[in-house]
């Protein structure tokens, strides 16, 4: 199993531009260039940044430059090789990286010790229409992580990426056969662990990797609260954290969509940022897996709403989100070693990373 592994996750709006080139096809350019084994570029439906502007698929006149969310993920060299890169194309927006673990071929054991209350966080990089025994592939895949127990599992569908360095862009007129998405699966270490072996067998070792992550919530129940952190490390460098707040589209909060109420409520309450993704499948706690089903009235996809702010104000924050999953829904806490938040003028640095993790 590698352990030097980096994920560098960039949020910033679909329409910006680099050059004469949308930012998007312009960090893809430079993840290809570089190498990178893993890539994915998500689309949101919502969210806003730092200067707290709401971007909405709901409105059509907030709908013109939707959040976007791209992912590179190699060894340690080969992400800080192509930072550099980033950072110069990149004028505005939110970048983080993050400590991860790409399981390789040969691995077959999460060597990965447990923490009093952590869990870990699988992502699985497979093709679109990839499939196992006459089904697709991610359906599988939750069917699986589903029997091995583990908190909740979402599909997410990529627009543009690479698997093995490899760059596939999905396209209009084509198939998109092997243009990525991401089944994305928390739960314990040993739920984990025993549904891996299977997954790998099933999918032929497709690209995956693992991080630490907490559960603080799971179907409205309270488990635990965020990573309590001290606002730097013993360097004096920041520490983040990163919430991600998994509700099914169908969720109501008072009559209005749980994701919907809570972007409103953290934009209200002045957090840095929130993006929200719809999936296209998934589950939590002891739902089936489930996504959209012809003629129903409600969609019944996970939406994944991610916020990265700093660990006061995701104290301050953290009841908003306890309040609007008490019906149900999962919540992931994560450290985030490294952040860079870039406006339009403001000096640019390049992150560094905290050096608070073991994984």
């Amino acid at each position: 199993m590698s352990s030097g592994a980096l994920k560098l996750t960039t949020y910033f709006g679909e329409r910006e531009r680099h050059e004469k080139t949308l930012l998007a096809d312009a960090l893809f350019d430079v993840y290809e260039r570089h190498q990178l084994q893993i890539s994915v570029l998500l689309r949101g439906i919502q969210g806003f940044g730092l200067t707290q502007q709401l971007r909405t698929d709901r409105l059509l006149t907030l709908s013109e430059d939707l959040p976007a969310v791209s992912i590179a993920i190699d060894t340690r060299e080969r992400i800080e090789a192509a930072l550099a890169d980033v950072i110069e194309i990149k004028r505005r927006g939110l970048l983080t990286l993050e400590r991860t673990r790409m399981l390789s071929e040969e691995s077959a054991q999460l060597d990965i010790p447990a923490g009093s209350d952590d869990a870990v966080k699988l992502t699985l990089y497979v093709g679109r229409h990839a499939r196992v025994d006459g089904k697709p592939a991610f359906l599988a895949a939750c069917e699986q992580l589903h029997r091995a127990g583990v908190a909740g599992a979402s599909v997410l569908l990529g627009v543009d990426g690479s698997t093995g360095g490899t760059r596939n862009r999905a396209r209009l007129l084509a198939r998109n056969r092997n243009t990525p998405l991401m089944v994305v699966a928390v739960g314990s270490t040993a739920a984990i662990g025993a549904a891996l072996p299977e997954l790998r067998r099933m999918l032929d070792n497709p690209p995956a990797t693992l991080e630490r992550a907490r559960v603080c919530k799971r179907d409205g129940i309270l488990l635990a609260t965020p990573h309590e952190l001290p606002g730097a490390d013993q360097h004096g460098l920041p520490l983040w954290q990163k919430l991600t707040i998994v509700t099914s589209e169908a969720a109501r909060h008072n009559g209005r969509a749980a994701h919907l109420e809570l972007v409103r409520r953290l934009r209200s309450a002045k957090a840095a940022g929130a993006t929200s993704m719809r999936g296209i499948w998934g589950f939590h706690g002891d739902h089936t897996p489930h996504g959209d089903k012809l003629l129903a009235v409600r969609r019944h996809v996970p939406v994944l709403t991610v916020t990265v702010d700093t660990p006061e104000r995701t104290a301050r924050t953290f009841p908003i989100v306890d309040e609007l999953t008490n019906g149900g829904g999962l919540v992931i806490s994560e450290i985030v070693p490294a952040l860079s938040a870039l406006v339009d003028g403001e000096p640019r640095r390049q992150p560094h990373l905290a050096q608070n993790l073991r994984l």
